[in-house]
This record gives C-alpha cells, structure tokens and sequence, in this order.
C-alpha cells in the first residue's frame, strides 16, 4: 500500500464525512419543516373551527324562536367584558330562551402543555358543565361599540348600549418544535347580531 492510496483513503474519507454531514443537516431541516408546515396547518384548523362557532353563536344574540319571549332584543346581552360576554339565544330553535357564557380560562390551567400562553375558551349554555376544548387559543380580547360607533369603555355598565362589537382572536399551536409556535390572527370588525339592531 503505497502512500498515493492512504491520500485516497484519507480524500475519500473526508468527502464522504461532508457527505454525512450534508445528510444530516438536510434530514433536520426536513424534520424541522414539517413540523413547521403541520403545525401551520394545525394553527389554522383550530382557528377556523374557533371562528365559525363564535360567528355562529354571537349572530344568535337575542333570537329566539318564539319572538315573544325576548320581546326587547336589544338587553339581549347580560353581562359583556374584554375576555367574556353572556348573552340570551335559543341555541336549538325550540321557542325556549337559553343563556349562553363565553369566557377565557387562565394559563395555569394548561400547564401539562408546552405553550406557556395557551389558554382553554369556554362555552356555557344555562347551567351546564362549562365545554371547552385546548384549540391554542393565546387571545380572546372583545370591543363593544354604542350605535354611535362608539367604542364603549369597560366595565360596561349598562349592556343594553351594545350594538356591534370587534372579536380579536390569536391561536398558537399548543406545541412547538425547538419553540417556534405558529401563529394565526383573526378580527371579526364590527359584528352585529340582527336581533340587536331590532330596537
């Protein structure tokens, strides 16, 4: 063996070390991107689900079946803050008045989960066990506005002034990989339930 094959050997060996290593780096920025791309995805899901349930239950404010039963739409929301609102709606269109509660809960709730900042959103119709689910939802901030367009300052006091409101809603993936959360942002401007421009 002669010392032009050990310069091979050695040659060899060096190419196929940058080889490997080019390999590897290329296996974890694969890894990385579908982690990336799935949680985006995922992100966007939760957030579309979110989107529609809220749409749909916030349009109801003040409907009923049986329109003799809310005869003044406009008082139809009780109690309305930044992170919370209840309101009446008949959510199964059966002529009975229900009450419906949406709030936030606290971060240390989900404390089993990665993201320090998700928190659980909680739906509550009359006197049930609150429903909730960890969709990642970091935000759940709601504006109230007077028929003026007003933005109404809080606490609110009288909630019969509420005539459109602005939902502000942030999700994140409840985890991450090397804590690159993905984020999906959603305003809903000036939402207004029919039954409460019913004056």
């Amino acid at each position: 063996m002669g010392f032009s094959t050990l310069i091979d050997i050695l040659g060899a060996t060096i190419i196929g070390g940058i080889l490997l290593m080019i390999l590897l780096r290329l296996n974890e920025s694969a890894v990385e991107n579908t982690y990336k791309f799935a949680g985006d995805l995922i992100v966007q899901q939760n957030l579309v689900s979110v989107i529609q349930l809220l749409e749909h239950d916030f349009r109801r404010i003040g409907y009923c079946d049986d329109w003799s039963k809310i005869p003044e739409p406009s008082l139809s929301i009780i109690a309305a803050d930044s992170n919370r609102i209840s309101f009446l709606t008949d959510v199964d269109n059966d002529g009975n008045v229900d009450t419906m509660h949406y709030y936030t809960g606290s971060t240390s709730e989900l404390s089993d989960t990665p993201n320090p900042r998700d928190r659980l959103l909680y739906r509550v119709i009359n006197n049930e066990v609150p429903k909730s689910a960890n969709l990642g939802i970091t935000q759940f901030r709601l504006t109230f506005f007077s028929p003026l367009g007003n933005k109404l300052n809080f606490p609110i006091v009288n909630c019969g002034e509420i005539y459109t409101m602005q939902i502000d809603i942030t999700v994140e993936n409840t985890t991450a990989y090397n804590q690159n959360y993905s984020t999906a942002f959603w305003r809903q401007i000036r939402l207004a339930a029919r039954n409460l421009k019913n004056r």
